[in-house]
């Protein structure tokens, strides 16, 4: 009898062990299942919220294509583009729901969806110097002196200029398409220099004086800094350039024949070099969407009353706890 209640009792040893293995399981794979089931759920929010995103940062392009349509509808007869017109006037950051709440359809919508915030401005490309002026024939020379002064207004070394002139050539080379294995990246946009060698931090100095557009463009004597009008004549200086930038704000130029009575009698003024009026123009959104920011920067080209848009940058960030 002590054999049979022996071998009654590793049985049910058995059996409890292996009820316990198959909890033991099952507990696991229950486990892995709400953590899949979990994690499917954070990839549809998270791609949800990226799609909203995209969806109004792309209603906040087309909204600024509008303005800039208008603007040059407005301005059709004399083409003229300045700080006072509603273009310039950046958008501060707003609650989304406030945008929606015009709407009456769409009330319900705005309070039930996530807190949105949006932000944004537009920004005249034509206010900086053009680094693709320096590889037009006309004056070649001139483009580099021009260069050259405002890398000495940013506090750059006297060679920059040089430096950046030679990469740029070598990159766009003249005559045809420069393919070949050891040539350089052909840079895009300002940030892009540092392909070339250059370091960020010159590149940071020189972003409010220059940018980088794919066609050469007169610099806006509307719109431009006082160091950006003052290099871009031979013979100018910060004062007189700064006589213009404080007369405009009352009464912008409307012609260069204006702008020509407020400059010395010895400076050269071309059309190819300055104008009144932009054709590039940069759009940056910027939407907080709950802990998350995502920033958007697009390059549009006016011609007429066509809006292009060439290039578009995003870039998300994530917000600290607290902020």
């Amino acid at each position: 009898m002590s054999r049979l209640g022996t071998g009654r009792r590793k049985q049910r040893g058995a059996a409890l062990l292996t009820a316990m293995l198959i909890v033991s399981l099952v507990a696991s794979l229950a486990g892995a299942m709400v953590w899949r089931q979990y994690r499917a759920v954070q990839i549809e929010a998270a791609e949800r919220a990226r799609a909203q995103s995209a969806w109004i940062l792309q209603g906040a392009l087309d909204w600024a294509r509008l303005i800039l349509r208008e603007d040059a509808r407005a301005n059709r007869s004399e083409p003229v583009d300045h700080l006072g017109e509603i273009w310039a006037v950046p958008l501060a950051e707003a609650r989304l729901s406030t945008f929606l709440a015009a709407d009456r359809n769409n009330n319900s919508a705005a309070d039930e969806g996530p807190e949105a915030f949006l932000s944004g401005s537009l920004a005249d490309a034509q206010a900086q110097y053009n680094l693709r002026n320096l590889l037009r024939a006309a004056d070649p020379a001139l483009e580099l002196r021009t260069l050259e002064r405002l890398c000495e207004s940013a506090g750059l070394p006297a060679d920059t200029a040089a430096r950046i002139n030679t990469a740029l050539r070598q990159a766009f080379a003249e005559g045809g398409e420069n393919t070949g294995a050891d040539a350089p990246l052909r840079p895009q946009s300002l940030e892009q220099l540092q392909w070339l060698g250059l370091p960020a931090e010159s590149v940071e100095r020189l972003r409010p004086l220059l940018t980088l557009l794919p066609t050469p463009t007169p610099v806006n004597l509307n719109t431009a800094p006082r160091e950006v009008i003052a290099a871009l004549f031979d013979g100018m200086d910060l004062a007189t350039a700064q006589r213009m930038v404080q007369q405009r704000q009352n009464s912008p130029l409307r012609s260069l024949d204006e702008a020509r009575t407020q400059l010395p009698s010895s400076i050269v003024l071309s059309a190819e070099r300055a104008s009144v009026a932009s054709s590039h123009f940069i759009v940056s959104g910027r939407l907080r969407l709950e802990e998350r920011v995502l920033e958007e920067r697009s390059l549009i080209r006016r011609r007429d009353l066509e809006m292009q848009v060439i290039s578009r940058e995003r870039s998300q960030l994530q917000l600290k706890a607290g902020r």
